[in-house]
């Protein structure tokens, strides 16, 4: 006769006393012996209170709530660490993760499905949308916004303006000496200092001006975009090229600091000699005046509405956007409005 705790913690599991749980209790006095009783009901218990986690259960992701990571272009740290904050402390259930490193590895990231959204400025090639898809995935891509790639040299250099084809120039080598960009300039060879190998700062340069798999010998990496400051902040024949982004936020403290480091150079625009020149300011951006622009992409591969999907949403919403737009940046899916102040 099952008696006991056994018979109440049975009847509790098959619910209220009835005449079917009394049909169930005899079958299992029938078949089981004591022991295996014990066993059989010590198994419900463990069965039945792996599944009631209660309180402890995580919050089940949705487009404001769960617990992500994203990969991002180091290039893009101060805009997108703004935005990260500011989404998660509107949405306190949310939880998102960046992590910043060079354009290459997050992309091999997204492919190997280790995130499931990545920032970076260059699209997924064709070859890598179909791998995607024989995989049943399909990846979303949308433009958040558009920054530049600033050209930065050291306080002694007084050259500060410097015509594109120079530009081109110092590129490809055919330049490669201060005195050949100002012949009173006495800072010998140009050491150009860029963030990493694996970065879309060089990618971009290299396919813009259609540069040889080997850079040349005055082509030099440091680790990310801060090192190439401080780098050309040391060294007077230093040209660094980093992303506006990190000097273009007049009111953050670190891109004050950056910015007071280093020169940022005005560029002419291509075979246009007219004595006008542009920094990689907010207005020379949105009409591309300044010839370095490039668009920022957030890519996607979630196959649910869960908390990526609602970043994206969000960061390209007017909210996400007017945070691109204090940056410096200029946001892709909100119209901005440009004022012209003349002096009088």
């Amino acid at each position: 006769m099952i008696t006991g705790f056994n018979q109440k913690f049975i009847i509790i599991a098959f619910g209220s006393f009835s005449s079917q749980t009394n049909k169930i209790l005899r079958m299992i006095q029938h078949f089981f012996s004591k022991s295996e009783i014990h066993l059989l009901v010590a198994g419900m218990i463990l069965m039945i209170s792996s599944c009631n986690t209660g309180g402890t259960k995580d919050p089940r992701e949705t487009p404001t709530s769960g617990n992500i990571k994203i990969a991002v272009d180091e290039s893009f740290q101060p805009l997108i660490d703004t935005e990260v904050f500011t989404f998660t402390s509107l949405y306190t259930r949310a939880k998102v993760t960046p992590e910043y490193k060079p354009e290459y590895d997050i992309v091999n990231d997204f492919m190997n499905d280790s995130v499931k959204v990545m920032v970076t400025s260059r699209k997924l090639t064709d070859d890598q949308v179909q791998y995607l898809r024989d995989t049943l995935v399909v990846a979303r891509t949308i433009t958040f916004a558009y920054d530049a790639l600033a050209l930065i040299t050291n306080r002694e250099n007084k050259d500060t303006l410097i015509n594109y084809e120079t530009v081109r120039d110092i590129f490809t080598g055919k330049i490669s000496n201060w005195n050949e960009v100002n012949p009173k300039s006495k800072l010998g060879e140009i050491r150009i200092i860029f963030d990493n190998n694996k970065s879309g700062n060089i990618r971009y340069f290299r396919e813009h001006f259609e540069l040889k798999d080997t850079l040349g010998k005055n082509f030099f990496a440091v680790n990310n975009n801060a090192e190439v400051i401080d780098f050309v902040s040391r060294n007077p024949d230093a040209l660094g090229i980093i992303s506006a982004n990190w000097i273009s936020d007049k009111d953050d403290s670190l891109s004050i600091s950056f910015i007071k480091k280093v020169n940022v150079l005005a560029i002419s625009q291509p075979f246009i000699n007219d004595g006008t020149y542009y920094r990689p300011y907010q207005a020379s951006i949105y009409d591309r005046t300044y010839p370095f622009v490039r668009e920022v992409y957030l890519i996607s591969r979630e196959t649910f509405s869960g908390l990526g999907s609602g970043f994206i949403q969000w960061a390209t919403g007017e909210q996400g956007q007017r945070i691109v737009l204090k940056s410096g940046l200029v946001p892709a899916t909100m119209p901005i409005r440009l004022v012209q102040i003349k002096k009088e």
